[in-house]
């Protein structure tokens, strides 16, 4: 078995971190290929194969070192990573690569040490700092589609503590069309079966018609979606899902809208 095969289960993940990171499909998966390289290259015939936390430290040695996400002008990316990498000035990028490890990819503290070449001391306050900088986002309406009452009161849950307000709770692909009618959400939380058999990427797609929004898309089976084919949507929720995961999802989601602003930081005040 060769290098890439063991390491194929990991490469999903990598590249969902790496997108969160980034802001950008193209540029994670840039990093990703470039850290993949870098792997192959420093392994040995008789070396053992790399684990998940050396994958993500290679990855995280590459995303510091290579400016890959600034190339290419000709890329229709390159607007909103301009707009990302301005946004990205008011929220430091150790605390929010500790906030990424931890909330969206369940690592514990001892191996997002590991992983970041930090004590347990620091990465608790990285964390700490993760947090304080992610309350500055300004809050928006969110619509759900979700047709399971109890994971639809949840989300309801977690999208209020953070500051948002629920516009709707839609539970077919009809009604999270006709929510659209009388306002427009600033996030989507979209289930992929509904109740009424129909899909929720229907309903999307029905609504990215009508106007540009973030979308969380959320599935038990996320293999479906992250295939590594274009289009491929950035954002996932995992059924059955942790309440952090969700909440630094929607962030990172709001984040990389380019219609999304911060709230004045304190040093913009001052």
């Amino acid at each position: 078995m060769n290098i890439v095969s063991s390491i194929a289960s990991h490469i999903p993940y990598l590249r969902r971190f790496a997108r969160a990171l980034t802001g950008s499909q193209a540029s994670g998966d840039a990093y990703v290929a470039a850290t993949l390289e870098a792997v192959v290259e420093g392994t040995g015939a008789g070396d053992p194969a790399p684990t998940r936390l050396s994958l993500f430290r290679a990855f995280l040695r590459i995303w510091g070192s290579i400016p890959v996400n600034k190339g290419g002008t000709a890329d229709p990316e390159n607007r909103l990573m301009q707009t990302t990498h301005s946004r990205l000035e008011a929220i430091t990028p150790l605390p929010r690569v500790a906030f990424l490890l931890n909330a969206l990819e369940g690592f514990n503290t001892e191996e997002m040490a590991e992983v970041m070449g930090r004590t347990p001391a620091e990465i608790q306050a990285l964390l700490g700092m993760a947090s304080s900088e992610i309350a500055a986002h300004l809050s928006t309406d969110v619509l759900i589609i979700e047709d399971e009452p109890i994971i639809a009161m949840d989300l309801e849950a977690v999208v209020t503590s953070l500051g948002h307000r629920v516009l709707q709770v839609a539970r077919t692909r009809t009604e999270a069309v006709d929510a659209m009618a009388d306002h427009r959400p600033g996030l989507v939380l979209a289930d992929i079966q509904l109740a009424d058999g129909s899909n929720g990427l229907d309903a999307v797609k029905e609504i990215l018609a009508v106007c540009s929004v973030p979308v969380v898309f959320i599935t038990a089976y996320p293999e479906r979606l992250l295939t590594g084919s274009r289009p491929e949507p950035t954002f996932l929720i995992t059924k059955p899902f942790r309440t952090d995961a969700v909440k630094a999802i929607i962030t990172q989601a709001l984040f990389f809208d380019r219609r999304a602003t911060l709230a004045a930081t304190p040093s913009a005040t001052a």
